[in-house]
């Protein structure tokens, strides 16, 4: 219609649509197309006009160029799978596309990789009237990323799996508008100017989230991200090979991050400067685990807040980017010997 192309792609769980403009239309219909075969056909070709001829009758396909032709083979449209329908008992948000973008990116690196646990394997999207809260988990670290600048929004939550995610992600990061999101028990649709996807849903109930944060820290301690993250990457490479530990230990104004891997007899420490005034503490953690939640943060300086070397500790943003923007990372600590 109105020389357009409207696209479907799927595998089943996921479904995208989006449109194109042409310049020239003779007559509409549709087919299905081997995928695989016309992405790797066009990606080859420079920037010039084509021209697809399609019989819909025998569903062959010639695509001419300005110096040549390209014949594949299309499928009957009507074996393509159909768009999934959201019920009627669906809930809806509206907000920024760049919320989800922000809510996705900050937390799909702790989801869980663990099929006995579906529902860790996705990220827990928890709305109210007033804000949206994404949570990821793999019982290791937790992310918590919530806003309040939605503009509406209808109470409810539902647990969106990785694969959907990232390819959320990939739409979202051309858009710069408003995104509708309607969703029931088994399906979400996500609506933009140029794009609708449908994905199923991860069918059951997320973990207390909430049980497991820590509400009183008595030790904080405030550090320049970068530093702290780079230092890090140099003490682990002295750890344990298989428990991957590293020791901070807190004193007046001042961090000595340190491994060693006795099996080696190997070990390194590093001195930072923080604002920490407290108590001397000392807590194990898993490196790697530490380091990826500092990279997955932008601001310049964060805050470790501890209360015990038994208990999960919370790294914050110390600096708010974004107003109406909370981030809280968790991580659960290692026993020191």
């Amino acid at each position: 219609d109105d020389n357009k192309l409207s696209i479907t792609a799927s595998d089943i769980e996921s479904t995208i649509v989006t449109s194109l403009s042409l310049s020239h239309v003779e007559d509409g219909g549709k087919i299905a197309v081997p995928a695989k075969i016309l992405l790797d056909t066009l990606k080859e070709f420079p920037e010039q006009p084509l021209t697809f001829e399609i019989d819909t009758d025998t569903f062959a396909i010639n695509i001419f160029t300005e110096n040549g032709k390209y014949s594949i083979m299309g499928q009957n449209p009507e074996d393509f799978p159909l768009l999934p329908r959201i019920g009627s008992d669906s809930r809806s948000i509206t907000c920024n596309a760049s919320i989800f973008l922000q809510g996705i990116s900050k937390t799909s690196f702790a989801t869980a990789d663990d099929e006995m646990r579906p529902v860790m394997m996705g990220i827990f999207v928890d709305i109210t009237s007033g804000d949206v809260t994404f949570v990821a988990s793999d019982s290791h670290k937790l992310v918590r990323y919530r806003r309040s600048d939605i503009k509406e929004a209808d109470e409810g939550s539902f647990i969106l799996a990785k694969k959907p995610a990232a390819l959320l992600k990939t739409i979202l990061a051309k858009e710069d508008s408003d995104i509708l999101v309607t969703y029931d028990d088994k399906y979400a649709l996500f609506q933009l100017p140029d794009y609708r996807m449908v994905c199923r849903l991860i069918e059951g109930v997320y973990p207390n989230y909430a049980s497991v944060i820590p509400q009183n820290n008595p030790y904080k301690m405030i550090i320049d991200r970068v530093e702290f993250y780079n230092a890090l990457r140099r003490v682990s490479v002295y750890a344990n090979q298989a428990s991957n530990l590293v020791k901070l230990s807190l004193s007046n104004n001042q961090l000595i991050i340190s491994a060693q891997d006795l099996d080696f007899s190997i070990s390194a420490y590093e001195r930072l400067h923080c604002q920490f005034d407290g108590d001397d503490m000392e807590i194990g953690f898993k490196s790697a685990f530490l380091a990826e939640i500092l990279s997955n943060l932008s601001c310049t300086n964060v805050a470790l807040e501890l209360s015990d070397p038994s208990r999960a500790g919370l790294v914050i943003p110390v600096d708010k980017e974004i107003e109406g923007e909370d981030v809280l990372m968790l991580i659960m600590p290692l026993l020191l010997a």
